[in-house]
């Protein structure tokens, strides 16, 4: 071979070379635009839509309250020596005396009057008697609902009976428990109504009209409230002390209309903020049929309606609540153990319908579903989401049909 010819085949070669250099080169510059051009996933926040247990509540906050409160009036019209008991001092039914008084001259109470001083202890004595029958009533209920709790609770470890049923028979246990403790307070106080008729009598009489009238007190407790403290002449029937049973607490809050519209006597109740970190359980007893109006902080009229709730825990004994203390209570109004459960934040509304985004092959498809109650952080699923699917949280304005996604 010339060397003319082996010249022109190796400059052949350089150009073909440089070619598919420079075809190489712009190869990778094209595929560089290519991925610079391309979009990128839309990086969100995902969560699997599963089965759970699932509450709807109303939250509100209440107070508590003595549940029995008597007021302690004059039996007759005389002369109050000065009370020195003050709020928060403790009584004994019975034995502590709470005022002393000092009769009006003999002849005072005239024919007429003494006619229905008799009346009034003779219907006390009559109301004694309804009111111990109603506490033997009471106590046998009682007795009855501790003897099936007792049954259901040895055959629960055993599965032999469902949680459920157990609870309803732990509950009527409780609640009995609170007729009787109920039932006793009114014996108490038609006793002591008995008393205070007896003795408007005995006073009214000559030979006793200028004797001392000690009022005991009725129950075991605390003076509540002082209403005459100095000492001066009262009329019959003058208010002059509270007193009531710190330990007989009911809760008391105040619903709007449309929550008490659901809400149910013996709803399950969870009592917190009262001063312990466990919450307490608790029972709605009364939901009152007539409303009132309330002025907000801001204002604003709103209709109320008026709630009492039992206490089924006890208070811890580290722990004291007495009467109009704060407390915030969750009344149960529907539980269902296996819903459906959407996260609210996966949640937007198209045309009037709710819609979710779902996370299918590192796509984003829009689903229309029908959703049924809320608790404010989940919602229920009628229709729409199957078990398993992945619901985009969040779906910003970069979200829409098609767009591809990856999970953070």
């Amino acid at each position: 071979m010339s060397p003319n010819t082996s010249g022109r085949n190796n400059a052949k070669i350089r150009r073909m070379l440089r070619r598919v250099v420079f075809l190489i080169i712009s190869l990778l510059v094209l595929a560089a635009a290519v991925v610079s051009l391309w979009p990128e996933p839309v990086r969100v926040e995902t969560e699997k839509i599963s089965r759970g247990l699932f509450e709807v509540s109303v939250v509100e906050e209440g107070k508590t309250k003595i549940r029995h409160r008597y007021i302690v009036s004059s039996p007759a019209g005389g002369f109050l020596n000065r009370v020195a008991l003050r709020p928060g001092d403790a009584v004994s039914a019975g034995s502590t005396v709470l005022a002393v008084m000092k009769g009006e001259p003999a002849g005072l109470l005239s024919s007429r009057a003494v006619a229905e001083g008799e009346a009034r202890l003779k219907a006390a004595e009559a109301a004694i008697s309804l009111r111990r029958s109603e506490l033997e009533r009471a106590e046998q209920d009682y007795k009855l609902a501790r003897i099936q709790f007792e049954r259901l609770d040895r055959l629960l470890p055993s599965g032999g009976i469902a949680r459920q049923e157990w609870d309803i028979a732990r509950n009527g246990m409780q609640s009995m428990s609170k007729v009787v403790k109920s039932a006793g307070f009114s014996l108490k106080m038609a006793e002591f109504e008995a008393e205070q008729a007896r003795s408007a009598l005995v006073q009214g009489s000559s030979e006793s009209s200028s004797k001392e009238i000690r009022i005991l007190s009725p129950v075991d407790g605390f003076v509540l409230n002082v209403f005459e403290e100095s000492a001066r002449t009262l009329p019959a029937g003058t208010p002059i002390l509270e007193v009531g049973d710190p330990e007989d607490l009911e809760g008391e809050v105040d619903l709007f209309s449309v929550d008490a519209a659901v809400v149910m006597p013996g709803s399950e109740v969870r009592i917190t903020g009262w001063g312990g970190d466990v919450p307490l359980a608790g029972r709605v007893s009364l939901v009152e049929r007539s409303g009132f109006t309330k002025i907000s902080a801001l204002g604003v009229e709103e209709q109320r309606v008026r709630a009492r709730i039992d206490f089924l825990d006890p208070v811890p004994r580290e722990y004291r609540l007495g009467d109009r203390y704060r407390i915030e209570v969750r009344i149960i109004v529907r539980r269902s153990e296996k819903a459906l459960l959407v996260p609210m934040s996966a949640l937007f509304r198209r045309g009037g319908d709710w819609t979710v985004f779902i996370a299918a092959e590192g796509k984003a498809v829009s689903r229309r579903i029908s959703i049924g109650q809320n608790d404010g952080i989940r919602a229920e699923v009628l229709d729409g989401l199957t078990e398993g699917e992945h619901v985009i949280l969040h779906p910003s304005a970069e979200i829409s049909d098609g767009v591809q996604v990856a999970v953070k």
